[in-house]
């Protein structure tokens, strides 16, 4: 019997606390009059129709808003690789103008100019103006042939004449021999002219 108490103890709680909810939910809920329900409703609908209608007339001018920007980020997109290009294209200029500055400047000490900006960075030439350093070239070139003085013209550079080889010719073969042609037609020659012809 101890379990018939409980489920009735239950049962009698169940229907009070369902009923105090309702209670409570009558004067603050506005869903629960279906006449204060349809008003909510019909007003929700035209503030509905009414941000509708706004979107709309605002779409366009978002649409060309988004290919202003569009347009203005490709227009931005293509400077900004035009200036790229631009500073390769500069950069490439100076590089061959460092270059021709150290091959005229070395031509007079070194043996091959083209050996001396081989070994020099010819970057820490060009100064934040553009301007080529000609003085830094000069010491930098001077350093060079410290370091690597095998790269210097040699102390005597005037020009050799050149000595006769005497493996070559006829008189470094020693006699001809009769096979030869030469010697075939100077025999041809001297018998003609003896005969008389």
């Amino acid at each position: 019997m101890p379990e018939n108490e409980e489920t009735a103890q239950v049962e009698q709680e169940t229907p009070e606390a369902e009923a105090a909810p309702e209670a409570e939910q009558k004067p603050t809920d506005p869903w629960a009059d279906p006449d204060a329900a349809r008003k909510e409703i019909e007003k929700l609908r035209r503030e509905a129709a009414k941000y509708r209608t706004k979107a709309g007339e605002l779409e366009p001018l978002a649409k060309k808003a988004k290919e202003l920007e569009d347009a203005q980020k490709s227009e931005q997109e293509r400077l900004s690789e035009q200036l790229t290009a631009a500073q390769d294209r500069i950069k490439a200029v100076q590089q061959r103008a460092v270059r021709a500055e150290v091959r005229a400047l070395a031509a007079a000490e070194f043996a091959d100019p083209d050996d001396a900006h081989a070994f020099l960075d010819l970057d820490g030439f060009v100064g934040d103006d553009g301007e080529i350093d000609t003085d830094g070239i000069r010491t930098g070139l001077a350093e060079l042939l410290k370091r690597k003085p095998h790269l210097a013209k040699p102390a005597d550079a005037s020009p050799r004449a050149p000595r006769a080889d005497r493996t070559q010719g006829s008189s470094g073969n020693g006699n001809r021999s009769t096979s030869e042609p030469g010697a075939v037609f100077d025999a041809f020659m001297k018998g003609a002219l003896a005969r008389g012809r």
